[in-house]
């Protein structure tokens, strides 16, 4: 079957673009500087803690995010855990935000599709990416702030890929995977075609995966299909979700469902 990239590459560079607008206060948080060594380069990171956390002495999760900088999805998650946890909708948590640099570089994994390897002059750096998060960050994150074991990670079409690409390559990483239209077109659609290969490894250790799919053709013709897959191959040790949204578009999916999500995975049948 023949794929139009054009769609594909347009939705690409719309996100790419949106991550530069904010449109959200900006949240009391912390912000430092790790160099890195899987990466090359000086990260920028951004935690926010709970309104309690600083009175308290309690040990608390911690949720990760691509495309966490301050004039990216930072503040509006950030917002969005605050509101869920005075209200008592899910359990207090800590957020800490990735600041991009070379985003395209960083999210997406490694490519046959040459119409991939024209979306940017360096792509395929997810292996360096989340070894710069397991070996790096979250250790630092750990010295730095009063964590538990549990941590989960949450990211939006590339961002989302690098999410269900780590699910599936090193789920032992996350407890929790959430994805809002992950780019799963990427190199061929191979997350989709491997799925049923990936989920008989999943380790033993009990997993919660929860992703949704807008009404973009180029997106929801895999996350269909990878829900199909799901529905026949997932071990009893993996508790997900799909959220098919036809009503979405890539652009609005992610506030539109962020709620649910969050709900889903941290409230009454997560943590």
């Amino acid at each position: 079957m023949k794929t139009s990239y054009l769609p594909l590459l347009l939705l690409f560079f719309l996100t790419a673009c949106s991550k530069s607008q904010p449109q959200d206060p900006i949240p009391v948080h912390d912000s430092f500087k790790m160099v890195s060594k899987h990466v090359g380069e000086t990260r920028v990171i951004n935690v926010w803690t709970p309104a309690d956390y600083a009175s308290s002495t309690d040990s608390l999760p911690v949720l990760y995010m691509a495309d966490g900088g301050v004039k990216e999805d930072f503040p509006h998650i950030a917002n969005t855990l605050a509101e869920l946890i005075k209200s008592k909708s899910i359990a207090p948590i800590i957020l800490v935000g990735i600041e991009n640099t070379v985003r395209r570089r960083d999210l997406s994994g490694p490519t046959v599709v040459a119409k991939d390897k024209e979306i940017a002059p360096v792509v395929g750096g997810s292996a360096n990416f989340r070894n710069f998060i397991k070996d790096e960050l979250i250790p630092e994150i750990t010295k730095k702030y009063r964590t538990t074991k549990e941590k989960g990670i949450i990211g939006e079409s590339l961002s989302g890929l690098f999410v269900m690409e780590t699910f599936m390559q090193t789920p032992e990483l996350f407890d929790f995977y959430i994805a809002f239209d992950p780019s799963l077109w990427w190199n061929n659609h191979y997350l989709v075609k491997n799925a049923k290969e990936s989920l008989a490894k999943l380790p033993a250790e009990h997993k919660r995966l929860w992703f949704a799919g807008s009404s973009a053709g180029d997106i929801s013709v895999h996350t269909n299909s990878l829900a199909k897959v799901l529905e026949k191959e997932s071990p009893k040790t993996l508790v997900w979700k799909y959220s098919d949204e036809p009503k979405e578009e890539h652009s609005t999916i992610f506030r539109a469902t962020k709620v649910k999500a969050l709900e889903w995975c941290l409230g009454k049948e997560g943590i």
